[in-house]
């Protein structure tokens, strides 16, 4: 959905390992650091969990009964989870994903918005100051920090829907745990790691017994270590 004009499946991996002369695997990015994070992370002491990553957009991914589940290859999209009905517009065309409110760059184009409308933020100042032509999760933690009312505005309704969006895919699997990583879920840490439970306390069935909300432990090397425990346990 991310690539609109990409029609079918291509067969990445065989052409890859043709052309290197050596086997090469694949897999989604977040389902492999999901992995990771269940095998060597914060996920270790679960049988099952939802791994959801917080960065430039929102991805998920699933372990239940300690084998992650991957459905027909489409399993995880928590970031394309409904969380208002005729919403804001997703980057995958739709409307009310998740993404749309939580995802780093779906919330960059609103602030985006919001400046041109004459709202006043630092948000953007600090990207200049850090020499980057993106807001960073460096740089909404930043602003955050300072208490820059429209970074926290958009922070607070990321972690709402964040709140939703879990909530309802813990009712669907319930699982044990919820491992919470991506630029800004690792950036931001525990005490928005607690902030992101609470807020899915309204919307659990089970809200007696809610799974443990942990940050992961991996950060940014999760992706890699998955891809490379993928490749170990293909080749073994």
């Amino acid at each position: 959905r991310n690539l609109p004009d990409w029609e079918g499946s291509y067969e990445l991996g065989a052409v890859l390992s043709e052309q290197l002369g050596t086997p090469v695997f694949v897999g989604n990015d977040v389902q492999v650091a999901t992995d990771a994070e269940f095998k060597l992370g914060a996920g270790k002491p679960y049988r099952s969990l939802l791994g959801v990553f917080w960065g430039t957009g929102v991805g998920g991914g699933i372990i239940l009964d300690g084998k992650p589940w991957l459905g027909r290859g489409g399993a995880g999209e928590i970031g394309h989870m409904v969380v208002k009905i005729d919403g804001a517009r997703c980057p995958c065309g739709r409307r009310g994903c998740l993404e749309a409110y939580a995802g780093r760059g779906a919330m960059e184009a609103r602030a985006r918005r919001r400046v041109e409308k004459g709202h006043k933020t630092e948000l953007f100042k600090l990207m200049e100051e850090r020499g980057r032509t993106r807001l960073t999760s460096a740089v909404w933690a930043r602003a955050v920090k300072h208490g820059d009312k429209l970074a926290v505005e958009l922070i607070d309704n990321a972690v709402r829907a964040l709140g939703a969006g879990i909530a309802s895919a813990v009712n669907l699997l319930d699982v044990e745990a919820v491992v919470i990583g991506g630029g800004l879920g690792v950036r931001f840490g525990a005490p928005f790691a607690g902030r992101i439970s609470k807020a899915m306390h309204p919307h659990l069935f089970h809200d007696e017994s809610p799974p443990d909300v942990r940050v992961a432990s991996l950060g940014d090397l999760g992706g890699a270590i998955g891809a490379a425990l993928l490749a170990r346990q293909a080749r073994s």
